[in-house]
């Protein structure tokens, strides 16, 4: 008999039966498909499906994530392209100055901690990143464009990035 086969014929099998005479927390028992349901994943997952080699003959399996499940890898430093300060529209130079200076900002998030939940920039403790509103004079709001900037002295940062999309993507700034 194939663990195919083994599974079905347990998922046949009444819902309200115990499982092999076992009792679980608040007197209750798994269905027999719900067991059924798990044990043939599992079989599925180790290639044990009906007419599939065997593990012991087969290549041994790799394990993979899906794309979505795999960890984001921060980028390095080196990876994101850089921009000389010069290339920044005239108000992302603006705002550069603003930072070494230490401000005054014109929007109260200026200086906020960012996140870098997208993981584009390098990875560092949270508190790390700040961010700043590069503002176009006719947005009436804060728009798309800013600048992070990372380090313990906000006054010196260690790097600042600029996005124009709203980080989506990222340019290490070069002064």
């Amino acid at each position: 008999m194939t663990v195919f086969s083994s599974l079905t014929a347990i998922a046949s099998q009444p819902c309200s039966t115990p499982v092999a005479g076992r009792s679980f927390p608040g007197g209750h028992s798994p269905s027999r498909k719900l067991l059924a349901a798990l044990l043939l994943g599992v079989a599925a997952l180790a290639g044990c499906s009906q007419g599939q080699p065997t593990a012991s003959k087969a290549a041994p399996p790799v394990a993979t994530a899906p794309a979505s499940f795999a960890p984001a890898q921060p980028q390095a430093d080196s990876r994101i392209p850089a921009m000389p300060l010069q290339q920044l529209p005239r108000q992302g130079q603006a705002t550069y100055a603003l930072i070494l200076q230490g401000g005054p900002f014109p929007f109260s998030k200026d200086g906020s901690t960012f996140f870098n939940r997208e993981q584009l920039l390098p990875q560092h403790p949270r508190g790390y990143y700040r961010e700043y509103t590069v503002a176009h004079p006719k947005a009436r709001n804060r728009g798309a464009k800013r600048i992070v900037c990372g380090g313990q002295q906000p006054r010196q940062p260690d790097a600042c990035y600029y996005t124009s999309d709203h980080y989506a993507s990222y340019h290490r700034i070069v002064p």
